[in-house]
This record gives C-alpha cells, sequence and structure tokens, in this order.
C-alpha cells in the first residue's frame, strides 16, 4: 500500500501529538486540524511568507498550484496560510484517502469540491492472506452516497478491498456515469456481473475498467459484450484472476471497436480461441491471463501470433513445450509474468536468457538460484523483481531447488538498476543482504519472506545484513522482513529504527527478543506512517510505549504478541482521536468457517489503531471490540 499522499506528519511529543496532516490526519492544534490538508496556521507565525503573499494574484496562484502533483509538495503549500490553504482546496484534482475510517465522506467534499479522482483504500492488508473476514467493514456505501453526486468533477474512482454492491455501483453510475473515465475496484468483494452490465452500458467515455482479484458473482458475459458494444475509448481491461467466464467473441468484438485497446488482463481462457483478437487487437501492449488448457499440445497453440506491440505478458499452465510462443518475440519483452506455470528452473533458464530488455519480472521461488543467475547475467535493465512462494511439496522443492543467499547475491551483483525486490527465500544470509545493500542503490521497495522449509538456517540472526543493507539503500519507502524466531535480535531491530529515518511503510514478523528491543527500534523511526507486525515476543504495553514513541505514526495493526483477555494495557496509547479496535485471542471470537470448518481468519489477537477524524466508526462486527479511555 503507498503510503499516505497527502503529507508526512510533523514530529510530536509522546504525550500530545499535533495533529497529522492529510486524509487520515488526526489532533488538536490551536489553529484546528484539516484531515485533507493539515491544519490552518496562525498568520502572526507566517508574516515573512505574507509579505510575499500579498503581490500574488490569485490567478497567479492557481495556475503555480495546477502545476504541482507532488502531494507532499501540496501539503506544504496548503499550510502557508488560509488563502493558499483555499486555492490548494479548489485547484487539487485527485486524493488518496489511505485509510477509509480515518476521515468523513463530508469532510472531504467540503474540503475539495473539485476533486476529479478519488482513491480509496479499505481493510488492512492482512485481509488478502485470509486474516481478516469479509464482514470486518470498510463498505463503500457511505462514501458513493455522500460523493458520487455533489463531486461534480469526479471522473476516476479506485477502491481497493472494499466490500461493493449492486446498489453501490448504481448509484455510482447514476450519478457519474456519463463522465467516468476510471473505475478500478482492487480486491474487492460484493457485487456481480449485473452491475458490470449497468457500467459497460452507460459509461461510455470509460477508458479504465479495473476488477483484478474481485470476488464477483458471475450472472453471465453480457456485461462484456455490453462494453465492446458500446464503447469505442476503452484502453485498459483487467479482470485478472476473476472467475469471470467470457466469449472469444466479444472480446474480439472489443478488440475491432476500441482501437485504442492497450492492455487486457483477463481471466482463464484457452489461448487458441485468442487467435483473432491477437490479430484485431493491434494497439495491444500488455497481456495476461491466457492459458494453455491442454499442455503438450503444441500444434493447437502453434497459429497463436501475439499482436506486434507486446512487450508485457503473463501466461497460465505454460509447459515446456509450450514456451517456444514466446520465443520468437522475447527480445521485445519488458515485463514477463511466470508465477502460474508450469516450468521448471531449466525452463525459467532458458526463456530468462532470451529476454535481456526485461523490466519486470514475477516468478515463483521454482526459478531457484540457478534461474536467478541467469537474470542477474542477462537482464541488466530489471527494475522489479518478484519472487512469490511455491508448492510447498519437499520432494519437489528438493528437485528443482529454491531461492537462497546465492540466487539474491547473483542477482544483487549483476542487475544494479533495481528498484524493488520482493522474494521469498529458504535461506539467506548477513552478506547476501549486505551485497544487495552495496550494488541496488536505487531500491525503494524491499520485502523479504524466509520459509521455514530448511531445518536450519545459515547466518541468523540477520543484524549485520538488516544494518547495512539499510544504511546503503537510502531511497528505501517500503520495507518488509518477515523471517524465523531467532532472525533478528534485539539489537538487529533497534539498527532498523536507527537506519530507516526514510522509511513510510514497514512490515516485521518473527524479530526481535524482547520488549526492550521494540522501544529501542521505535525511538528511530521518525517518519514511519504505517506498521505492521506478526507473530511477535511483544507484550500490550510495550506495543503502547513503541507506538508513542512514533511522531508520524497513522496506522498500526498487530497479529500475534503477548495478548491479554482485555487488551487494557493497549489504552496506554491512547490520544485524542487515536482509535484502538481490539480483536480477543479466543477461537470464539470468530464465527466464520470455511466448507470444511475450519475458522477462516487466524485466531491470534489483533489490534488496530489508527488516527481519524471521523470518530469512532459505528460498523464494528461485534468481535471487534474498540478501546477508549472511560
Amino acid at each position: 500500500m503507498p503510503p499516505y499522499e497527502t503529507a508526512r506528519a510533523e514530529p510530536a511529543s509522546n504525550n500530545k501529538q499535533r495533529p497529522i496532516s492529510g486524509e487520515t490526519a488526526a489532533g488538536s492544534s490551536r489553529s484546528g486540524p484539516d484531515p485533507m490538508g493539515g491544519e490552518v496556521p496562525e498568520p502572526r507565525r507566517l508574516n515573512r511568507a505574507l509579505s510575499f503573499d500579498d503581490w500574488v494574484p490569485d490567478e497567479a496562484l492557481h495556475l503555480v498550484m495546477g502545476h504541482v502533483e507532488d502531494p507532499r509538495d501540496r501539503e506544504a503549500a496548503s499550510r502557508v496560510c488560509r488563502r493558499w490553504h483555499r486555492i490548494d482546496a479548489l485547484t487539487r484534482k485527485h486524493v488518496t484517502v489511505a485509510f477509509c475510517y480515518a476521515a468523513r465522506p463530508a469532510r472531504l467534499r467540503e474540503r475539495f469540491p473539485r476533486l476529479e479522482s478519488l482513491s480509496l483504500k479499505g481493510k488492512p492488508r492482512a485481509a488478502m492472506y485470509g486474516l481478516i473476514p469479509d464482514d470486518w467493514g470498510a463498505y463503500a456505501a457511505p462514501w458513493i452516497d455522500e460523493l458520487a453526486a455533489p463531486l461534480e468533477c469526479l471522473k476516476a474512482l479506485h477502491l481497493r478491498r472494499m466490500t461493493v454492491t449492486d446498489a453501490d455501483i448504481a448509484a455510482l453510475v447514476r450519478a457519474r456515469g456519463h463522465m467516468l473515465q476510471e473505475l478500478k475496484l482492487d480486491k474487492c468483494i460484493g457485487f456481480s456481473t449485473d452491475a458490470l452490465r449497468l457500467v459497460a452500458r452507460s459509461c461510455r467515455s470509460l477508458r479504465t475498467l479495473f476488477l483484478e482479484e474481485c470476488h464477483i458473482t458471475d450472472k453471465g458475459g453480457e456485461w462484456l459484450h455490453e462494453l465492446a458494444v458500446n464503447n469505442s475509448v476503452l484502453v485498459t481491461l483487467n479482470f485478472y484472476m476473476t472467475e469471470l467466464k467470457v466469449a472469444p467473441a466479444d472480446l474480439e468484438l472489443l478488440a475491432k471497436n476500441c482501437k485504442s485497446l492497450i492492455s487486457l488482463k483477463m481471466s482463464e481462457c484457452d489461448l487458441s480461441d485468442l487467435i483473432s483478437f491477437f490479430q484485431t487487437a493491434n494497439a495491444l501492449q500488455d497481456f495476461a491471463g491466457g492459458a494453455f488448457y491442454e499442455v503438450g499440445e503444441l500444434t493447437k497453440y502453434e497459429k497463436v501470433k501475439f499482436p506486434p506491440r507486446l512487450c508485457f505478458l503473463g501466461l497460465t499452465y505454460m509447459g515446456t513445450n509450450e514456451m517456444l510462443v514466446i520465443f520468437p518475440f522475447s527480445m521485445k519483452l519488458k515485463k514477463l509474468d511466470l508465477q502460474y506455470t508450469f516450468l521448471t528452473t531449466e525452463d525459467h533458464c532458458q526463456i530468462i536468457a532470451k529476454c535481456p530488455n526485461l523490466l519486470i519480472l514475477e516468478v515463483r521461488n521454482v526459478i531457484g538460484d540457478r534461474g536467478l543467475e541467469v537474470v542477474g547475467d542477462t537482464c541488466k535493465k530489471l527494475r522489479r523483481l518478484r519472487i512469490e512462494r511455491g508448492d510447498d511439496d519437499p520432494g519437489l522443492q528438493e528437485e528443482q531447488g529454491g531461492v537462497s543467499q546465492l540466487g539474491l547475491t547473483a542477482v544483487a551483483v549483476g542487475c544494479r538498476e533495481l528498484e524493488y525486490i520482493a522474494a521469498y527465500v529458504s535461506d539467506i544470509t548477513n552478506g547476501a543482504l549486505e551485497s544487495i545493500g552495496t550494488f541496488c542503490k536505487n531500491l525503494y521497495d524491499f520485502r523479504l519472506v524466509l520459509l521455514d522449509r530448511e531445518r536450519q538456517v545459515t547466518d541468523l540472526p540477520l543484524d549485520n545484513g538488516v544494518c547495512a543493507l539499510l544504511r546503503n539503500c537510502t531511497k528505501l519507502r517500503r520495507f518488509a522482513l518477515y523471517l524465523r524466531p531467532g532472525g533478528l535480535s534485539d539489537d538487529g531491530l533497534s539498527y532498523i529504527g536507527q537506519y530507516s529515518g526514510n522509511i513510510q511503510y514497514m512490515l516485521l514478523g518473527n524479530v526481535g527478543e524482547s520488549d526492550h528491543g521494540l522501544i529501542r527500534f521505535a525511538v528511530g523511526c521518525t517518519n514511519l506512517q504505517k506498521l505492521e507486525l506478526r507473530s511477535c515476543c511483544f507484550s500490550e504495553r510495550a506495543l503502547s510505549l513503541a507506538v508513542l514513541q512514533m511522531p508520524s505514526l497513522r496506522y498500526i495493526w498487530v497479529q500475534g504478541y503477548r495478548a491479554s483477555q482485555t487488551g487494557l494495557d493497549l489504552l496506554l496509547m491512547a490520544r485524542p482521536f487515536w482509535n484502538i479496535e481490539f480483536t480477543p485471542p479466543s477461537p470464539e471470537s470468530f464465527n466464520h468457517k470455511t466448507e470444511d470448518g475450519e475458522p477462516c481468519v487466524d485466531s491470534h489477537a489483533q489490534v488496530l489503531a489508527y488516527y481519524s477524524l471521523a470518530g469512532r466508526r459505528s460498523d464494528c462486527p461485534q468481535w471487534v471490540i474498540p478501546l477508549h479511555p472511560a
């Protein structure tokens, strides 16, 4: 999740925090907090600024503000004086609300009446891993009801991890359908293809329809036919990783009518059924979702010819025999997604050796160290590398190999333009982390998960390696480290705090040895805005004291710690505008079962705490306990 996009918080004392500016801000000040743009400063503190402001006309400020796009720069400008604050409000085109319970929809409407684009994020990231049940909250209805009609300039809406119903989408279409250009529903639940059919029929200016990983009730494929018939300007269509069934003929019709279609990511469909679509979609550059249903039947796929401009590709169920489909244009590929294929380590080596211009590579850890060595030797332009968890079968892992310090070191030495690394590894050493810090100076996002398959890891704890990586990768803004018990000592935890001054988001799991280590970590995290902790040994009291040591923190989620039945020690972190939600550590807290009768969420205690100007939320499920001082 991107950092909160309106501003960085200012340092505050432990006893009384200043307001955190941005959509999720809260606090108190003599000038009054503003959840969207920070507090309005007192005029007596701005004499020097006003001497410049006196002779700048509103028209000039409007023009200048129109060219300021970085949200932190916008925030700084809005703090200069009330006049600049007002002009920022009138000229702000886009706002990201990084947590839907941190501000009121009505306040956003009042603050930014001319918004053209809104991004809204709901459930904690843990929802993607089955740790938060579907009925936890994050409903889109209050936002759509409040904003869709009054925001007359709104033409782009992005909802992430939220519950969106058919009625919500119908209300949005009624109010904004005539001018809606982008609708992104990312990992959302609750709606059906009936709503999509309404969007396709009514939103004829739609350029982007994004539905990736949404849980959608399929009531027929008419929605795609309606989209193909009624839309001639669509640029991006994404229903990847959904269960939607569509007719290849409708895709071909869409390509004929939408000459500007550049990106299509779809649910599973046999690649041989898309031959006519590929012949028609001449502008297509990005494709994912085509499947090889009959692995080994190469003759069936011999006629598949991809469009001439295609350079981003992700195929499903591809085996060794089907690799030949990629080879003719592998030199042109800039992105390759092999996560859902049947390829072996050797297959990965063969394909990647033919793709020297890759910028983005997404694979499973079956690529092995040998595959990563080929990446390091071949892909000198690589910017993003994602290595997901593969098959958990020990025999297969032994046969194919996993990813260890050898592979990561090879990538670090060979791919020095890397900006993003996310990897599941079976083994890791301090030396490998030091190599990443030495050679990958452009890293802004680093995520490492140490799997528990191996009985013994070569080099634990990873204190020195983590220290070296953080000291050298000064551009890091996002950092995740999920280890095994003993993976990081209290000293290593303190190194993270000491050398993470620019990091805004952090996820840590199985780190530290004691409460003292957590406090040492917190003292150094001056700019950390969002923190997630899992499977740690810390007490509720230590968590509370740590929160008070982090002046910029707006949001913390914790699961798996030394919890009590009541969570009362969490009240030590209480302050104005700070919401605390506690889920007790008993299995009875959740009555949600899978089809097999097993709990669908983890039964460990959870804590969610965040700044909010919206007050306590009114839709807390009964198994979540809001905590507040008596």
